[in-house]
């Protein structure tokens, strides 16, 4: 684990919480609620071997631009970790055009194995190192790709675990996973960010950009973004 350098907000007075941050538009929003909600957030970034890396720049953007305590950044061993084998990680084509009852219902290429299992893990060891009772996590289960780990019962079931599993809730420190877009479309997602001060053009969300960086506008979660933001009449920055 490495801390990432950037200017950090030292906010001793602030209850501390853990957000998994991945640069995209969902975590970013989630990090912005973190500190509306009073919390002194500490950002944990993974690197497990992606294949396109601008979403480990656009979280240390992200990171900078909403001022946390901290920002650190994990690197995992993809093939001992098990996250290797996937659109996100390997040689394999990351699924194009899908329609709404596709993304509902086929769980896509681009999921990773036991990723957010294993993030949470991650975040689970700093939250209780920090003396944190709160992990925030940008999973969604209304505009996403049928991902089984973005599900409220997946979340309910890891903060179940969470608190048989360490010495701070077996000694009365229960601890939360706080993931407050849950039920919310993407629309209301982008809507709230924006009340936060988000700034959406340091995001990234794409799963196969191009050499520069720039959005393919065809994968789930390029498509799922720009939709959004078109139902709400505006442009997406990114794009």
């Amino acid at each position: 684990m490495s801390d990432i350098e950037h200017p950090m907000t030292p906010d001793i007075n602030r209850p501390p919480a853990v957000v998994l941050l991945s640069g995209g538009l969902d975590s970013a929003t989630t990090l912005a609620i973190a500190r509306a909600e009073g919390m002194a957030c500490h950002a944990l970034t993974f690197d497990y071997g992606q294949r396109h890396r601008i979403e480990l720049e656009a979280a240390q953007r992200v990171a900078r631009h909403l001022g946390v305590v901290s920002h650190r950044c994990v690197k995992i061993d993809v093939k001992f970790g098990g996250l290797a084998g996937t659109a996100l990680t390997d040689a394999v084509g990351v699924p194009k055009d899908r329609d709404e009852t596709q993304m509902a219902n086929q769980i896509p290429a681009t999921y990773v194995p036991a990723r957010n299992t294993i993030f949470l893990a991650y975040g689970l060891a700093l939250a209780e190192t920090l003396g944190s009772g709160d992990i925030y996590l940008g999973a969604n289960a209304i505009d996403y790709s049928g991902y089984p780990d973005c599900r409220p019962e997946y979340v309910a079931a890891f903060e179940r675990m969470a608190n048989l599993a360490t010495k701070a809730a077996v000694e009365g420190r229960r601890l939360r996973i706080r993931a407050p877009l849950i039920q919310w479309p993407k629309t209301q997602i982008i809507q709230r960010g924006l009340e936060l001060g988000v700034d959406y053009g340091l995001t990234h969300s794409c799963y196969d950009p191009d050499a520069n960086g720039a959005p393919c506008a065809r994968c789930d979660s390029c498509l799922l973004r720009q939709r959004a933001f078109e139902a709400l009449g505006m442009n997406d920055p990114v794009t």
